[in-house]
């Protein structure tokens, strides 16, 4: 527990504290996202938080999903990339951010598994989709 302006507010990290995710959302004012000099803005706010996943703070997750729906619809919308396999996706996003698998074995949990998606020995999973998505900022939809 900790005295704010002597009221006293608990900071387990399970706790969600409606202030603090107040001035998150003031100091990163999400709103829908209208062209892509807006997407680049709120994907730079959420990368940070993507890389914090252990460390993030339940108000920082709720910022997070926030910034990734926001993301997902604008993505849906105005959709330039066109529609390729779950396995090409997830090639050409590995390249141009120049990653190797064993860099995506923290999303997939293991390199045997990360090979066969990338092969396209094994469908990628709902929960890899998902996971991938918040790795590469981007629609899981995507690798769907």
């Amino acid at each position: 527990m900790t005295a704010t302006a002597g009221k006293r507010t608990a900071t387990a990290k399970g706790h969600f504290d409606l202030r603090r995710y107040g001035k998150l959302l003031a100091k990163a004012a999400p709103r829908v996202i209208q062209n892509d000099k807006e997407l680049k803005r709120v994907s730079e706010l959420a990368r940070p938080l993507l890389h914090r996943q252990e460390s993030r703070t339940p108000e920082e997750s709720a910022l997070l999903d926030l910034l990734l729906k926001l993301i997902d619809d604008y993505q849906e919308k105005n959709s330039i990339i066109p529609k390729l396999e779950p396995r090409e996706a997830l090639e050409y996003l590995m390249e141009v951010n120049n990653l190797r698998q064993a860099d995506l074995v923290e999303v997939f949990g293991s390199r045997s598994r990360v090979s066969d998606a990338a092969t396209g020995k094994r469908a990628i999973s709902k929960d890899q989709a998902k996971r991938l998505g918040e790795f590469f900022c981007v629609s899981p939809a995507l690798f769907i």
